[in-house]
């Protein structure tokens, strides 16, 4: 369990699993062997299986305790869900994720926020869990904030992981659907990082002129620091998520912001400087 300090926020990884994903040609159709040729040894293996070549990432929450509230951003994948598409995601019927909770001193009934960068599987698993056949809120007290643009375009699509994930929370009353610069004090406010999907969001922190950054899925691996315009094949529009990408990249290069990654090598968690015309992450100690 990664925790540190982030001015006075203490900020904790929450960590479902290290999972096996996609070949990273495949992940990054626009990739070739001479871009990453000179990058394998230290993508391996923490970031990619020497092998098979198939990305590792792990899959996590960050867990941010305020003077005010108890926060989460993202919720994994969760158990019981169907998402046939990735087998190490389907149906998953553990404990590790509430374990790492209660690990980090936390009991779901303790948490007040969750923030959802976007709506994907693998960051809303854990939103709902199944009772009695229906499922509900794993948070019984939290207010759930979604952008609106992305839930608007998740509800409009329908898919299995909104009826599941998504759906429950509003008919249970639990739901913020806000815009995109939405904040919930000077403490902690969105950003519009979209590309990835329509309305995907970075989450800002700050306490004690101390800043952070969770990016969710805006960057999957510290090679598109190198290759910022290297978007995945999953993103909803690869050239404008490789513009808000550089943007991101831009913004926070030679800064003391603490970059909070969703899917990088563990611990995830580190600061960008530059490099030549592109960036390098630096991971904290």
């Amino acid at each position: 369990m990664n925790k540190w300090a982030l001015g006075d926020i203490e900020v904790t990884s929450i960590l479902e699993q290290v999972a096996s994903f996609d070949p990273i040609m495949d992940f990054f159709d626009d990739l070739t062997e001479e871009m990453l040729a000179p990058h394998r040894d230290w993508l391996t293996p923490g970031g990619l299986e020497p092998k098979t070549d198939r990305l590792v990432i792990p899959i996590q929450s960050y867990l941010l305790r305020t003077s005010h509230h108890t926060i989460l951003i993202d919720t994994c994948v969760g158990c019981g869900k169907k998402f046939k598409w990735v087998p190490e995601w389907n149906n998953r019927d553990d404990d590790t994720y509430t374990r790492n909770l209660a690990a980090a001193g936390v009991s779901p009934a303790d948490i007040d926020y969750v923030f959802c960068t976007h709506l994907h599987v693998d960051h809303v698993g854990w939103n709902t869990r199944l009772e009695d056949g229906r499922w509900v809120p794993t948070f019984p007290n939290a207010k759930y904030v979604f952008a609106k643009p992305e839930y608007d375009a998740s509800a409009e699509h329908n898919s299995i992981v909104f009826r599941e994930s998504v759906a429950p929370i509003v008919e249970a009353g639990q739901a913020e659907i806000v815009g995109m610069d939405f904040a919930l004090n000077d403490e902690i406010w969105l950003e519009a990082t979209t590309g990835h999907t329509a309305g995907h969001v970075a989450v800002n922190i700050a306490s004690n002129g101390v800043r952070g950054a969770m990016s969710g899925d805006l960057i999957h691996s510290p090679l598109q620091c190198l290759h910022p315009d290297l978007s995945p094949s999953v993103d909803l529009d690869k050239i404008e998520s490789a513009a808000t990408r550089r943007r991101f990249l831009e913004q926070h290069a030679e800064t003391a912001t603490d970059i909070l990654t969703a899917h990088f090598p563990l611990p995830s968690v580190g600061r960008l400087v530059r490099r030549d015309d592109a960036f390098w992450f630096e991971y904290r100690d």
